[in-house]
């Protein structure tokens, strides 16, 4: 095994235990500051919080490689949103349809995860806004994108990984069929995501449409 590659897994692992460690960061919040009751309220700071620490963790773990993306992604910039437009409506339209389809299916509301998103969006907007908007696709892209892209060079292999694998935490823990459905909605995007990443060879390109995607979501919710 290469120097290289061997960076590349420990980075790897380091990253996935840093987002897995976003429960345990909040709980100690918890216990530092006395906090009694779970409310939406303090669910948005603590998620706020938590993942606020893991982004800086990430973009210092990576801080050489996101600049050399950075760059990248500025010198062609108009072709990497071009071509990460192109797949996020694609992701999107296999979103809304497999939506709908569950939805019509199983007869529920949607995915669990979406309900307590919008019941967080509720108590605070917006610092939701801020938070999913903006911080959530950074850190979910490093993790679900530039980590996996770094240890699988294959490129069909990689796509499917990390789009699974970011559809599959969306819907974790399901306790019935219908909620383990929505990992299709979600690997829609994750795979739309990967893609684009593949395409361009910059994170940057799936972070911007995560970002806009996320916005545009949350915005909705609020409005709406």
């Amino acid at each position: 095994m290469n120097i290289k590659k061997y960076k590349n897994i420990m980075k790897g692992i380091t990253a996935l235990v840093l987002f897995f460690l976003s429960s345990t960061i909040q709980r100690l919040f918890v216990m530092i500051f006395g906090i009694k009751k779970i409310t939406n309220t303090n669910a948005v700071i603590l998620n706020f919080s938590s993942s606020f620490i893991i982004l800086l963790c990430l973009l210092f773990l990576y801080q050489k490689e996101l600049k050399k993306e950075w760059n990248i992604f500025k010198k062609n910039l108009a072709d990497n949103m071009d071509i990460g437009l192109k797949y996020w409506l694609l992701g999107l339209a296999g979103m809304m349809v497999s939506n709908i389809t569950l939805s019509i299916l199983f007869q529920n509301d949607g995915a669990d995860n979406e309900q307590l998103v919008q019941q967080m969006i509720t108590a605070l907007p917006i610092l939701m806004v801020f938070s999913a908007g903006f911080i959530a696709p950074i850190v979910e892209e490093i993790t679900f994108r530039k980590v996996f892209r770094d240890n699988i060079k294959k490129d069909i292999l990689f796509i499917l990984v990390s789009g699974i694998f970011f559809g599959f935490l969306h819907v974790f823990p399901a306790d019935n069929l219908g909620q383990f459905l929505y990992i299709i909605p979600y690997s829609s995007l994750g795979i739309s995501f990967a893609i684009m990443y593949q395409k361009t060879n910059t994170v940057f390109t799936s972070i911007s449409m995560h970002m806009m995607h996320n916005t545009i979501l949350t915005l909705l919710s609020i409005l709406v």
